[in-house]
């Protein structure tokens, strides 16, 4: 019944003026439209993704958002990090940390936080 219908990821934050500053400033995303004060929608790619406030931002203590960047992973890492951006290292059982990429079998991905303490994933597929 939802095979082709488009998802839209969501995530709880506590501020949006934070929140934009951070998805639209640091990360580079495109602002779609606005919702008042509860909520903005940002294009990210063919995506979306949805903040909205709420008394739960922060809350989630998994991934909340991958990115695919594909082959650009350390460029986005190295770009990312020129805005302040500081990536989370996880000792995770068969992994191997290399600066702030994690290798994990074929796939390499890095995580962050937003303001909030959203986790947000990079992956290389």
């Amino acid at each position: 019944m939802l095979t082709n219908k488009e998802v839209v990821a969501t995530v709880a934050v506590a501020d949006l003026t934070v929140a934009r500053k951070f998805y639209e400033g640091t990360l580079g995303l495109n602002v779609a439209s606005v919702d008042g004060t509860e909520g903005i929608t940002f294009d990210a790619g063919p995506s979306h993704l949805f903040v909205y406030r709420s008394q739960y931002a922060g809350t989630n203590k998994a991934t909340g958002l991958n990115f695919r960047v594909g082959a650009d992973l350390v460029k986005t890492i190295a770009g990312l990090k020129e805005r302040g951006v500081t990536f989370e290292h996880y000792d995770f059982p068969g992994v191997t940390l290399e600066g702030d990429v994690h290798l994990m079998g074929s796939v390499r991905s890095a995580w962050l936080k937003d303001p909030d303490g959203n986790i947000i994933a990079l992956l290389d597929r």
